[in-house]
């Protein structure tokens, strides 16, 4: 693929605009659930009978301040969207890339829909879609930012495919689904408003393994009670354990992943990346426990949140860019020319 292939490059930029923008956006959506304060605004599209865009600055008090910035900030996005679909559709040589364009375009009013409709219809289910769908979408920009990135035109061209292997590629791809599934547990777990079905870490009511059955939980809720707590269910219980197991999974997966990088064959912008990729999953891991021993405070739940979609995002890159230099013909035997970012 030659670099004059690429669109302009204020499209590549306005890209990453978008997806720290949408970065932001996520950090805004966890502040929101780690407050409660997803219905502090009961009305959607206005805000309290006003327009949205009009709603005085005075009134921006309590859950509500979460809200309306989080709309904002959402409309933000969208705008931004806007613009990088219709640059692509009017810049963009490649046609994949263009409907790419258009399907964020599509997502983005998607996800603005299913979060009015979570406040209009009161069904947590339809939150939990919301969080999915906005880890989706921050992870397409991130593509649409890397495949119209120089790297992604010029510098991809000069790397042997044989400098990374095939099973590699697909370990980075499986961990990665693996996150996305482990992100749609978390929302799960936001989204029922229980708090913390397992209240204690790294054991689980002082066990390896939590208790299941039904005259546990019982026990369970009764001592919920005293404390002030929601009553908790078998599948949250479930759910948490679930989470937690998947956590130690995805963290000595990704150090797996780190340890085969390793090998001088391998790609400098791929070492740096599962390098980083490994740093971030171990933050997450003490993000992890720092929420459960803070009890879900607000600004660690939600730095979990957004740790949480780096990693993802850095898995999909990865995999995106493996693919990327194992599409090129079998002509180089070396790694000259390899780039130490992805976006020079």
């Amino acid at each position: 693929m030659a670099a004059r292939s690429l669109p302009p490059r204020w499209i590549h930029f306005w890209a990453l605009l978008t997806l720290l923008a949408t970065l932001g956006l996520l950090g805004m959506g966890g502040l929101v659930t780690s407050h409660g304060a997803g219905l502090a605004v009961p009305d959607w599209p206005n805000t309290f009978g006003y327009n949205m865009f009009l709603f005085p600055i005075s009134k921006w008090v309590g859950g509500i301040f979460y809200e309306h910035l989080h709309r904002l900030w959402a409309s933000g996005v969208g705008m931004l969207t806007i613009v990088l679909a219709v640059g692509l559709a009017w810049q963009e040589p490649r046609a994949w890339m263009r409907r790419l364009g258009w399907t964020a375009l599509v997502l983005v009013i998607l996800q603005g829909v299913l979060g009015g409709l979570r406040v209009t219809l009161l069904k947590n289910e339809i939150g939990i879609v919301h969080a999915c769908l906005a880890q989706a979408f921050f992870v397409l920009i991130g593509f649409l930012a890397l495949a119209t990135s120089r790297w992604w035109g010029e510098t991809a061209e000069t790397i042997s495919p044989r400098s990374v292997p095939v099973k590699w590629r697909w370990l980075v791809i499986v961990i990665t689904a693996v996150v996305y599934l482990q992100l749609a547990l978390g929302a799960r777990m936001r989204h029922a408003h229980l708090g913390l079905s397992i209240p204690d870490y790294p054991l689980a009511y002082g066990q390896v393994i939590p208790p299941f059955d039904a005259a546990s939980v019982e026990q369970i809720n009764e001592m919920r009670y005293q404390k002030g707590l929601p009553s908790t269910t078998t599948e949250q219980i479930v759910v948490q354990f679930t989470h937690r197991t998947l956590a130690i999974v995805i963290f000595f997966a990704i150090m797996v992943c780190a340890e085969q990088a390793r090998c001088p064959q391998t790609p400098r912008v791929l070492r740096r990346m599962v390098m980083f990729w490994a740093g971030l999953v171990a933050l997450q891991f003490v993000l992890g426990a720092a929420t459960v021993w803070s009890d879900k405070a607000a600004d660690v739940a939600t730095a979990h949140v957004v740790v949480g979609a780096l990693t993802l995002l850095t898995g999909a890159m990865l995999g995106a860019m493996t693919w990327r230099i194992q599409s090129n013909p079998d002509r180089v035997d070396d790694n000259r020319g390899i780039s130490n970012t992805m976006v020079a």
